[in-house]
């Protein structure tokens, strides 16, 4: 039986919804800059502003370094961008994963990212993707930081 499922969290923005987008779309490869977890990234297939490309990088989570190749989609308009996990460590728990950041303009209050992560589980006993959900919303917390600080 397969068991598929879907994790989110917001993370409130101190600098703009356009802000953050704009730095995650635009300068992808100044993210391990930004970000103390993630420590680097490279392209394997296309250009790092394509749509399509392959890029992987590395970064630790939980204290473990890990790798996680995927293939990158745009959404502009609704400044959302698609991970799909191509392969990496993620692929010892999950049959299929995508992570999904999208910036949103907060309505009366801060503008926020939203962090999805849809997956299929391997099997039923493999664990729920919370820590990598949580490795998201720490590098969203480090971009923002770096925005403002900017």
């Amino acid at each position: 039986m397969a068991v598929r499922g879907k994790v989110e969290v917001e993370v409130d923005l101190k600098s703009s919804a356009a802000q953050f987008y704009g730095f995650f779309r635009n300068t992808p490869h100044h993210l391990p800059k930004a970000c103390t977890e993630l420590h680097a990234g490279e392209i394997h297939e296309g250009e790092w502003l394509s749509a399509g490309s392959v890029r992987k990088w590395t970064y630790s989570v939980e204290g473990r370094k890990e790798t996680f190749k995927e293939k990158v989609q745009f959404d502009d308009q609704n400044k959302s961008i698609t991970h799909v996990g191509i392969e990496g460590e993620v692929f010892n728990y999950y049959k299929t994963y995508k992570a999904i950041w999208k910036a949103v303009h907060g309505a009366g209050g801060p503008d926020v990212v939203k962090m999805i992560i849809e997956y299929e589980k391997l099997n039923e006993s493999m664990p729920h993707p919370v820590k990598y959900l949580d490795f998201m919303a720490n590098m969203t917390k480090d971009i923002d930081a770096h925005l403002v600080k900017a």
